[in-house]
């Protein structure tokens, strides 16, 4: 099955959520069709019993055969997959966290066929299982750390596709901006040094640090923007 059509199949699919944690764990969401508004107050698709969450908190709702979760200026704000977020595309298998509310996005079935899916990707790309093997586990230390889980690599294994339907003028700023980010990565990392005294370690100049950071910065302000517009 084509991407396209596997983000057509899902946007034909009815939506389950489950809730983890908080005052409704184990409540579970079934048949829904977006737009759907999660929130404290009557009249949300979904109404969950939690101070933290504001009375209309956040929208699901479907764009281009994708699934888009919005938040709607809540007051504590809305989590994917433990990250901060004003609008994000959605997976099965995401955890959307909502004041203490914990919820997943989509069924067991449906979080079991994208796995299954992704690991049918990397069979056709490689071709041969036993690399597959190896690529897996190449991924999952690349993206492994001491508060690592399996959600955090779940997300790591499937890069997002570049936005479609680009006017020749979007494509060209997105490329402009895409340009800018390799190029820097390619001049901090060239700038880093093994350390001899350390395997499996690199040094880091102050300067080569700082540029570091100020490029988190800067990734951080265009996610503002594009989030609030």
């Amino acid at each position: 099955m084509t991407t396209s059509a596997n983000r057509a199949a899902r946007a034909m699919t009815a939506i389950t959520i489950r809730v983890l944690d908080g005052a409704d764990r184990g409540r579970v969401f079934e048949n829904l069709t977006p737009p759907i508004t999660i929130g404290r107050e009557e009249g949300n698709t979904i109404q969950l019993n939690d101070e933290r969450v504001s009375r209309f908190h956040v929208k699901i709702q479907e764009d281009n055969n994708r699934l888009v979760i919005t938040d709607l200026e809540s007051t504590n704000g809305t989590r994917v997959n433990n990250e901060e977020v004003k609008l994000r595309i959605l997976h099965f298998g995401d955890m959307i966290q909502l004041g203490r509310s914990v919820l997943l996005f989509g069924s067991r079935d449906q979080i079991a066929q994208r796995l299954a899916r992704l690991r049918s990707q990397e069979e056709e790309r490689t071709g041969d299982a036993a690399q597959l093997q190896k690529l897996s586990s190449l991924d999952f230390e690349l993206n492994w750390n001491e508060e690592a889980d399996l959600q955090l690599t779940l997300q790591a294994l499937e890069p997002p596709e570049l936005p479609d339907r680009l006017t020749p003028g979007q494509a060209a700023q997105l490329a402009e901006l895409l340009e800018y980010l390799h190029l820097r990565l390619r001049n901090l990392i060239a700038a880093a040094r093994p350390e001899p005294q350390r395997s499996g370690y690199v040094l880091l100049e102050m300067r080569t640090w700082q540029g570091l950071l100020d490029l988190q910065a800067r990734l951080a302000e265009y996610l503002r923007k594009v989030g609030e517009p």
